[in-house]
């Protein structure tokens, strides 16, 4: 029989991931891979490791909607990436894509977000 996981009883953390293009977020969804800034970096292993689950929600700066979602399937790395062009990323993660699609911000305007005076999230 199987052992139940031992972050089974841990909350579930949800992250808006700002991208500045969509090559990156289309990059992503092909190799399975995400990266962000050194800045997020330590905030982002914490959740994977406290957390149960860590939902990725992916959005690029300036549509006015998010590109899908994905769960954060391991702790950041220290290895980097070319793939994304830019040297201010830190170390490339794996990311499960749970849905591709492209949703407008108004589906999801009735979420607010309490940490930022319960803003709209997007």
């Amino acid at each position: 029989s199987k052992s139940p996981s031992p972050r089974q009883n841990m909350p579930v953390r949800y992250f808006i991931m700002k991208s500045s293009n969509l090559q990156n977020i289309d990059i992503s969804q092909r190799k399975g891979i995400w990266s962000t800034t050194p800045r997020n970096e330590r905030k982002l292993n914490g959740a994977f490791w406290e957390s149960r689950v860590v939902y990725l929600i992916f959005s690029v700066q300036g549509s006015g909607c998010f590109q899908g979602f994905a769960r954060m399937s391991s702790a950041i790395g220290c290895e980097k990436s070319q793939d994304w062009g830019y040297a201010g990323f830190g170390g490339v993660f794996k990311v499960d894509w749970i849905r591709k699609e492209i949703i407008p911000f108004q589906f999801a305007h009735h979420l607010l977000n309490p940490w930022k005076d319960s803003k709209k999230v997007q």
